[in-house]
C-alpha cells in the first residue's frame, strides 16, 4: 500500500506527481527544486539553491514525523559539477554519521532553470 504525502510547507509537484510517497517504513521524496513554497522564487547561488532543496526535503518528511536524519539515500542533480564544492559544504552541514548513501551526477538542464535538485529516499517508522 502507498500513500501520497502533502505537505504545505514546500512548494506544489509542477508535474503529475507527488511530494513524496509513503509505502510501509519508506518514503521516497520527488526530487525537491530549490523554489520557495509558493513556487515562484530561486535563490541565485548553487550553495543556497542547495539549502531550499534540502529545506523542502525536510518539510516534506515532517509531515509524516521523520527528519533528514532518517534519510538513508539520495541523489543530488547538478547542471555544474564544477559547483560540486560549494553544493557539498551545504549538504555537509544536514546530515551527520552514518550519512546517506548518495549519488550526484550532471545533467545538461533541470526545470524551471535551476543548478541543483535533491531526491531522498527515507526510513522509520512514526
Amino acid at each position: 500500500m502507498k500513500t501520497a504525502i502533502f505537505s504545505e510547507r514546500a512548494p506544489r509537484a509542477i508535474g503529475p506527481y507527488s511530494q513524496a510517497v509513503k509505502a510501509g517504513d519508506w518514503v521516497f521524496v520527488s526530487g525537491q527544486l530549490p523554489l520557495d513554497v509558493a513556487g515562484a522564487a530561486m535563490p541565485a547561488s548553487v550553495a543556497e539553491q542547495t539549502e531550499q532543496c534540502l529545506h523542502n526535503a525536510a518539510a516534506i518528511l515532517g509531515k509524516v514525523g521523520l527528519e533528514l536524519k532518517d534519510v538513508v539515500k539520495t541523489t543530488v542533480f547538478m547542471t555544474d559539477l564544477d559547483q560540486f564544492a560549494a553544493m557539498n559544504e551545504v549538504y555537509a552541514k544536514h546530515f551527520a554519521a552514518p550519512f546517506p548513501a548518495r549519488a550526484t551526477v550532471q545533467v545538461a538542464a533541470l526545470p524551471k532553470g535551476a543548478s541543483v535538485e535533491i531526491e531522498a529516499v527515507a526510513f522509520g517508522k512514526k
